[in-house]
């Protein structure tokens, strides 16, 4: 058995099935960072006038027809990838390729926003400290280490997941209490958190297109389809972290709504930086002084930081996948360091990429990372149709009808309503970047003369995230 790191196509690596049903799920929880909730809790309170749940709620329901219909598709192709891999196969290579591109702004942006939501938590903690030094220092610290090493094991993303739940679930209580003394609105069970009096459903719409960012990572539970102990499994993890994280999120956006009946206490003197940035520690200090508020934040450091070293090793992976295949060059994004063993240039450039977190805010970074995610979550609804009433020709009986047409077309139309409130900003940079994209494969295709390369992430390339059996080589 050889170390030896050679092209996928000339090893004959495959992916070890060693993950359980329970252990998808919590790599899917990671991702999705539960803490995210308290982040952006001060800005999605502002856009909705304080209906905080009611947009999770709103987000949810979307987010479970898109989950069923990725359930659907895991299970009909049970290869690791995502929306562009079902895109691809059930419709067209070239489509595939512009799902996939226009998703590299969440894998590019996304280590982006944890860079953001950890220079929030450090400025509250040191205000005298220019936030752009924590900048430098987190690319710095997350770029190195990702730079030496690109493994990543799931028991140590178990551990921050079980600790960050377990502080939040400490913060409920001491909300639940404080409602019970009569602090916030002065009783634990109303429905003012999901509505009263100056409530409009165009911005909670908006609210639920903000928060639909606290979900992503759901989807990414896809890329371990090859290492699931069976990939019947697959469907019911995808659902499971859904929902699971769409619970999380609405009892914490419950009780911390009915904590702070207004988001103007987050914003002292008129200063929107408060809530345009993360407002987690604000919330701990007000809950629980000092000391929650340093117990929160590290909650949500530790969760932050898992998920920023997964998302740069991702969006560096990914480039590396496409430098392989010469969807993009070869000679610079193709290469591996010999001596560390990983990408070293796609790393340094996402972590300048993600220097930019010094000039943004995680209300603008969110909006764009929106974009991609809802081009998405549609694309997967469309394949469902695409592959199995159109291919597979599943629409001869009712049953097919509801379950393979009705059920990814109610799941596109929510997914519409998200793309009506979508930033305008955000809509039109996304819609120049896929333009970009179209452009980019008109040009490698040969004026889609020639078919176009894919750069999925199940090519066991790097040993990131993936457990690689190596055949014997003589």
């Amino acid at each position: 058995m050889t170390k030896t790191l050679m092209p996928a196509a000339k090893r004959g690596g495959t992916l070890k099935r060693s993950l359980g049903l329970w252990a998808i799920v919590g790599l899917g929880l990671g991702y999705m960072t539960p803490t995210v909730v308290f982040d952006t809790f001060g800005l999605v309170a502002r856009d909705t006038n304080n209906v905080v749940p009611l947009a999770y709620a709103v987000a949810l329901i979307v987010m479970v027809f898109t989950a069923i219909s990725y359930g659907k598709i895991a299970g009909a192709i049970p290869s690791a990838g995502s929306a562009y891999t079902y895109a691809r196969e059930s419709m067209h290579p070239n489509v595939g390729f512009l799902v996939g591109w226009t998703a590299l702004i969440d894998y590019m942006l996304l280590p982006m926003v944890n860079c953001l939501i950890i220079r929030s938590y450090l400025e509250a903690f040191f205000p005298a400290v220019p936030g752009w030094v924590w900048v430098i220092l987190y690319v710095v610290f997350v770029t190195g280490i990702i730079y030496l090493t690109m493994r990543g094991t799931s028991n140590v993303n178990m551990i921050l997941l079980v600790f960050s739940i377990a502080v939040m679930a400490v913060f409920v209580l001491l909300v639940i209490v404080q409602l019970a003394g009569g602090a916030g609105v002065g009783g634990v069970v109303t429905v003012q958190p999901f509505f009263h009096s100056g409530v409009e459903f165009g911005a909670v719409l908006a609210g639920a297109t903000i928060v639909c960012f606290s979900f992503i990572g759901f989807d990414a539970v896809t890329m371990y389809a090859e290492e699931a102990k069976t990939p019947k499994i697959m469907p019911k993890a995808i659902l499971l972290t859904v929902v699971l994280g769409g619970a999380i999120f609405l009892v914490a956006g419950y009780f911390t709504q009915q904590r702070f009946p207004d988001w103007n206490e987050f914003a002292p003197g008129g200063d929107m930086q408060f809530v345009e940035d993360s407002t987690l520690p604000i919330i701990g200090e007000l809950v629980g002084g000092k000391v929650l508020a340093a117990v929160l934040t590290a909650a949500g450091f530790a969760a932050t930081l898992a998920s920023g070293l997964a998302s740069h090793a991702s969006v560096s992976r990914m480039l590396l996948v496409m430098g392989r295949n010469n969807v993009i060059p070869k000679r610079v994004f193709g290469y591996i360091n010999p001596k560390t063993h990983t990408p070293t240039f796609n790393i340094v450039l996402t972590g300048a990429i993600s220097l930019l977190a010094i000039a943004f805010t995680l209300e603008m970074i969110a909006a764009y990372i929106n974009y991609g995610a809802l081009i998405a979550f549609t694309f997967v609804n469309l394949s469902v149709i695409a592959w199995f009433a159109i291919r597979k020709g599943r629409r001869r009986t009712p049953k097919d009808i509801f379950t393979y047409i009705v059920m990814p077309v109610i799941g596109t139309a929510l997914t519409g309503l998200l793309w009506v409130n979508l930033d305008g900003h955000a809509l039109l940079g996304g819609l120049i970047w896929t333009g970009l994209g179209f452009v980019y494969l008109v040009f490698i295709t040969k004026g889609f003369r020639r078919k176009v390369a894919s750069f999925d992430e199940n090519q066991p390339v790097t040993g990131y995230n993936k457990v690689v059996e190596h055949e014997p080589v003589e």
